[in-house]
């Protein structure tokens, strides 16, 4: 049973908030069912009229790409895109999915993920949208994407920003976490904020990695119950069957929070695995999303 909410401000088209996801995944099995995660959609830009203004180009965001790729290991694709894109509408396809069903919703972040960085597709396109969606299993993708507009997902998509638009005088604010980039005090993406069933909060604001935030768990609530590595990639494979990068596996295989990850290491045990047909690889970016072959997947 969960004790602690974690809610996640973020975007699908914020290379911080997807760079994030291997210190997420070490999270979501290091403490399991006890977090509640909640989508909270930043909505960055509603047109692209804004990032055009600032000098972002296509080739600039491809270039800042490779950055990130080859620091926190994550996989990107690195031909640029036709042009910016906005990322209201893929945050709205978010909270409709969240709306349905709140795994839903963060299978759709992950699948919009996906999309902006490790294809040409934008992030503002319905087909894009569409083809993108239908890889998240249980989900209707044509309805989620009929539904960018809605009045209910519009005021829900509306009470999302106005919620991250509330930071001013936070923890997150004082680190320099926050952002002014559209008017109010913002959360920036990945932040989080760790409410505890008694009231008190806790932030790890902006992008922080792993130790950070199971440093505000151990204060926030040292009772939480701390789940031991898995014994090998495929243990840690079978708790997440929607799969997993190489650097979010790495990150849930290390054997202490003193040791780095071993993404060779990792990739290695990897391939062995599907060369056994234990493991099945789909190409992603310059790396790929590994899954447990059916039979073997369990949730965390």
């Amino acid at each position: 049973m969960a004790t602690v909410t974690v809610h996640h401000f973020t975007d699908p088209g914020c290379p911080w908030a997807y760079s994030v996801r291997p210190s997420h995944a070490r999270l979501v099995w290091r403490f399991g069912d006890q977090l509640d995660w909640r989508l909270v959609m930043i909505g960055l830009s509603e047109s692209v009229d804004a990032y055009v203004a600032r000098g972002y180009t296509p080739e600039r965001m491809t270039r800042g790409n490779r950055v990130f790729r080859g620091r926190f290991g994550m996989p990107f694709e690195l031909h640029p895109k036709s042009r910016v894109a906005a990322t209201a509408r893929a945050c709205r396809a978010i909270v409709a999915a969240r709306r349905a069903d709140p795994a839903l919703g963060e299978a759709a972040l992950r699948a919009l993920q996906f999309l902006q960085f490790t294809t040409t597709g934008l992030l503002d396109d319905d087909d894009d949208l569409r083809a993108a969606l239908a890889t998240v299993p249980g989900l209707d993708a044509a309805a989620i994407v009929a539904q960018i507009d809605d009045p209910a997902v519009m005021a829900a998509y509306e009470d999302d920003r106005a919620r991250a638009r509330r930071a001013a005088g936070s923890p997150t604010e004082a680190q320099d976490r926050a952002s002014i980039s559209d008017g109010p005090v913002r959360y920036t993406a990945p932040s989080l904020v760790f409410e505890h069933a008694d009231g008190r909060t806790l932030e790890a604001g902006g992008f922080q990695l792993f130790e950070a935030c199971d440093l505000v768990l151990a204060n926030l609530d040292p009772s939480l119950e701390r789940r031991r590595p898995p014994a090998s990639a495929l243990d840690g494979l079978r708790a997440f069957p929607a799969g997993l990068t190489t650097a979010e596996l790495a990150s849930v295989l290390r054997p202490s929070d003193l040791v780095d990850a071993d993404l060779p290491g990792t990739e290695d045990e990897l391939i062995s695995l599907v060369a056994g047909g234990a493991v099945t690889r789909r190409p992603v970016g310059q790396d790929a999303l590994w899954t447990a072959s059916s039979g073997g997947a369990t949730n965390v």
